[in-house]
């Protein structure tokens, strides 16, 4: 159940989120929110491969 639900979650979150990793950026620059969206996608990731 918890698996299959991060998976549909990070499915959104590829469609909805942008990627920093395309537009390379610098994650030393990056500002709070960017480094929130990062943080959330990794959680995801994270959570929907276990």
């Amino acid at each position: 159940m918890k698996k299959s639900f991060f998976r549909i979650v990070a499915k959104v979150n590829k469609a909805v989120l942008p990627s920093f990793t395309k537009k390379q950026l610098d994650i030393s620059k990056a500002s709070k929110l960017q480094l929130a969206i990062i943080g959330w996608r990794a959680y995801v990731t994270m959570q929907s491969l276990k």
